[in-house]
């Protein structure tokens, strides 16, 4: 986890907030979705969300192999991610969705528990990854992302999301692991 980040981060992360759109209950009662989405909609939270990629990106130049990002929405954010520094992306899908031969791990979410996949050739050892996603509810996904990268040999520079989810206070041994990018 990045304890300081660029003014360029700080200041873009603060006006894309005024862009997020919560959904009480959903997918299910008593969870507040936090919509990604909506900052691909207007140009202006567009611009910005990639401004405050492009200052985080800056911390990494040169010392990433891939950006690894996590369904779904993780590959909207890492694609842009990626072509900022210049590497590869590779994506981490839940099960049965990825081709070939693939590693895999269960994990706990904040409905139920699911199970997501890397395909084997995508890493190579001791490749530098950084792993992101759009935000952190519980931290089950993000950690079986981790997992899943050390799995394959690589080592992981850091986990990366925009947004943290604060209702959900089960994942606090897992916040000082990860980069919010809008705290």
């Amino acid at each position: 986890m990045l304890q300081v980040l660029p003014e360029k981060v700080t200041v873009a992360a603060k006006e894309l907030k005024k862009h997020f759109v919560t959904y009480p209950d959903f997918p299910k009662k008593g969870i507040n979705f936090w919509d990604v989405f909506a900052l691909f909609r207007k140009r202006e939270a567009f611009d910005l969300l990639n401004d405050m990629l492009s200052g985080y990106a800056e911390l990494f130049q040169n010392k990433v192999d891939v950006v690894v990002g996590i369904e779904s929405r993780g590959f909207l954010i890492g694609t842009l991610l990626a072509n900022l520094l210049n590497c590869a992306f590779v994506p981490i899908r839940k099960k049965g969705k990825l081709p070939g031969k693939t590693k895999e791990v269960s994990y706990t979410i904040e409905y139920g528990m699911d199970v997501m996949e890397i395909q084997e050739e995508s890493i190579k050892s001791g490749q530098q990854v950084l792993i992101i996603d759009d935000c952190l509810a519980t931290g089950g996904t993000i950690c079986a992302a981790f997992e899943l990268v050390k799995k394959l040999g690589a080592n992981v520079l850091d986990c990366v999301v925009i947004y943290n989810i604060p209702e959900l206070d089960e994942k606090k041994d897992v916040i000082e692991c990860v980069t919010t990018l809008c705290k």
